[in-house]
């Protein structure tokens, strides 16, 4: 918020200690896909802290101030912003810590910052609202629409034309372990919906193996006679998590009942998975689970989407307000 007279508040000063943090949460999104909600809690109560400050600044400035620049902003921040992220989290169109983001951010930032430096006054543009996490929701979203168009280039540039261009790329079954994302393969051909690679994980986890033991034996490994004894715990997929592999000392107490036929009730053991872990395993079901196995045993290289961390859009779109402003409105206007 900009006070008469003043180039910068104390609030929007302060707001700007989040400004790393979100950065830190954007590599942690790419890298594990997991952010403890630790990470929000220091983050609402500083906002509920400079909410509280900025009021009382506005209503000491008078009734334009007061009125225009803190309760009219506010109130879209609080009473648009942060329902949009609840239902949004509500119907799956974000994760839980991207909601949770939406929300701080809402809290922190309800009103447009103003700072300067050297000649410089920034943000550059403000919008008729003035509601400053508003404008960063939607360039989060500008932003994140223009990843498809950054992957079908990368794809086109390197003669990778197909139909799954936009959401994906192929990777090698060596990085799968630590790869995220969805694989865009069943044994039929390329699909847009495949196995989620952190169901994958916890499949192999709960198994005690690795990938590359599935590839080296898949006939013995489609016996459900082969499933451990006393499964390991699944863990959540993280790619982060600490895994207890004793697989194969399992394997040696059932391998004698093993059926060296390839037709099995419950190939893989994948019912049997689903069945006995907590929880659903990201919605994967038998099917799409035994189908991601088939094609991972067969093919060196396969498609996957990565995904879409959205905290990575959400900081460079706090980025880009910061700096530039609204890139919805520059583009209109």
């Amino acid at each position: 918020m900009t006070l008469v007279g003043a180039s910068a508040t104390g609030p929007d000063l302060l707001r700007l200690v989040a400004v790393p943090v979100f950065a830190w949460v954007a590599v942690r999104d790419i890298k594990t896909r997991r952010v403890s909600s630790g990470v929000w809690i220091p983050l609402a109560v500083l906002g509920l802290c400079t909410l509280v400050w900025e009021g009382r600044l506005a209503w000491a400035a008078g009734g334009y101030a007061w009125r225009y620049e803190f309760l009219i902003p506010t109130a879209v921040s609080l009473g648009f912003v942060v329902p949009i992220a609840y239902l949004f989290w509500w119907f799956g169109g974000f994760g839980g810590a991207d909601a949770k983001a939406l929300l701080v951010l809402a809290l922190l930032f309800p009103t447009f910052p103003q700072y300067t430096i050297g000649s410089w006054t920034l943000p550059l543009t403000t919008t008729p609202i003035g509601t400053f996490s508003f404008t960063i929701l939607t360039n989060a979203v500008v932003v994140g629409l223009a990843i498809p168009l950054v992957i079908a280039v990368r794809n086109a540039a390197a003669g990778r034309i197909t139909s799954v261009m936009v959401i994906g790329w192929p990777v090698s079954w060596e990085a799968i372990p630590e790869t995220h994302g969805r694989l865009l393969e069943t044994p039929e051909g390329r699909s847009r919906g495949g196995l989620d690679l952190d169901a994958l994980r916890m499949y192999l986890r709960w198994r005690g193996l690795s990938l590359a033991d599935v590839r080296e034996n898949p006939d013995q490994y489609r016996d459900p006679a082969t499933l451990p004894a006393e499964p390991n715990p699944p863990t959540d997929g993280a790619v982060t998590a600490v895994v207890r592999g004793d697989g194969g000392a399992a394997l040696e107490a059932n391998e004698s009942n093993a059926n060296t036929s390839n037709e099995h009730d419950d190939p893989w053991g994948t019912e049997a998975f689903l069945a006995d872990i907590e929880g659903t395993a990201y919605g994967t079901t038998p099917a799409e689970l035994r189908e991601g196995l088939e094609v991972l045993v067969q093919k060196d290289t396969v498609w996957i989407s990565p995904g879409a961390p959205f905290l990575v859009p959400v900081f460079v779109g706090l980025a880009v307000a910061l700096i530039y402003g609204d890139l919805l409105i520059g583009a209109v206007l």
